[in-house]
């Protein structure tokens, strides 16, 4: 079952609820939203259906103006969808009474905003508890999962210190930290690392994915980083223009993409840290089932494949989970995945290094 689907989802911004109704039926009949503009509506969102699997983290990406953001603001109620549903947990968001509404928000959804939004006058194990206390926690519980949370996130010992005290890494913790103090089933993640430094950044991706296999939280990701994108996400959906123009997984998207909009926006991706030996894999070759020679799992990326084969004179063997021959990539085919088939074969050293 899923945790969140969205169904048919649009949200037109216009002078009367009246010229956003209207517009939605346009859409539905194939207009065009530049056509709308025209007559002063905005069609921020159109059409987007998605599901979101219990412990999946699912990528919203886009650029600036591709209507990712007001998606998100959907899916936790600060916007009511003009037309369609928002279905969290079986229960519909857009059916319920404002009361009903802010209930959930504060007990089963949390947001990570881009900007920490921590406040200066409170400290750190402060800053962490806000939501429990909105909740009406005890401040003795409180003050226990919120020192929890900030030890999940590597903040152990900094609970007193003061915000302006915290880098801007430390700082994006405490606003996740936050967020998983409440146990919220839902994490809301709206461009949350693209403040930080590219290393921070990195590390945060690297904190995330880490928490993600202990916790195993549902996670909708909002980025305009095709390499967080992919780096993050167990599922991804590319949009453009308000509408969601292609679903997947990173190797669908890179492999497959829907449109020459999705082709132009992976094409500068880095293959080789993205994509594993079972995207390139073939049927099993003799010479690599009878050797001793070092084999890779379908998990392996290929930039660590690329290592192996360089060391091996034949294709790599790829196994599987009780250790059996399940396939072989033969370097020409590693070569061309990898996206430059002119390159001789030591390309793959190179890669690997």
């Amino acid at each position: 079952m899923s945790t969140l689907q969205a169904e048919h989802v649009y949200k037109v911004f216009g002078r009367r609820p009246a010229d956003s109704a209207a517009a939605v039926r346009a859409l539905e009949s194939g207009a065009d939203r530049d056509e709308l503009r025209a007559d002063g509506t905005t069609a921020a969102v159109i059409d987007a259906s998605f599901d979101v699997r219990p412990g999946q983290i699912f990528v919203v990406m886009g650029l600036s103006g591709s209507g990712k953001s007001t998606l998100l603001r959907m899916l936790n109620g600060l916007l009511e969808p003009t037309a369609g549903r928002i279905l969290f947990g079986g229960q519909d968001l857009t059916a319920l009474s404002a009361g009903e509404l802010r209930h959930v928000r504060s007990t089963k959804i949390s947001m990570v905003f881009q900007h920490f939004a921590l406040f200066p006058h409170r400290n750190v194990l402060e800053n962490a508890g806000y939501g429990l206390e909105v909740q009406g926690v005890p401040r003795p519980e409180r003050e226990r999962r919120a020192a929890e949370a900030l030890a999940l996130c590597g903040l152990e010992g900094w609970e007193k210190s003061w915000p302006d005290e915290l880098s801007g890494g430390m700082q994006q913790r405490v606003g996740l930290a936050r967020a998983l103090a409440t146990d919220a089933e839902l994490l809301l993640m709206d461009e949350s690392f693209s403040a930080l430094d590219p290393l921070i950044r990195r590390d945060m991706q690297d904190q995330l994915l880490e928490l993600q296999r202990t916790l195993k939280k549902t996670i909708v990701f909002i980025t305009h980083d095709l390499n967080e994108a992919m780096r993050l996400g167990d599922g991804i959906a590319v949009m453009r223009d308000g509408r969601i123009v292609q679903q997947g997984t990173a190797e669908d998207i890179l492999t497959r993409p829907a449109d020459d909009y999705v082709a132009s926006f992976i094409q500068d991706v880095d293959r080789s840290r993205v994509l594993t030996a079972d995207a390139v894999m073939d049927d099993p070759e003799p010479a690599a089932d009878a050797c001793d020679c070092p084999t890779v799992t379908a998990g392996t990326p290929l930039a660590e494949l690329c290592a192996v084969s360089a060391r091996v004179p034949h294709a790599v063997a790829v196994t599987g989970a009780d250790g059996a021959v399940i396939g072989s990539v033969p370097q020409d085919r590693l070569i061309a995945f990898i996206g430059d088939e002119q390159r001789p074969p030591m390309y793959c050293a190179e890669v690997a290094a």
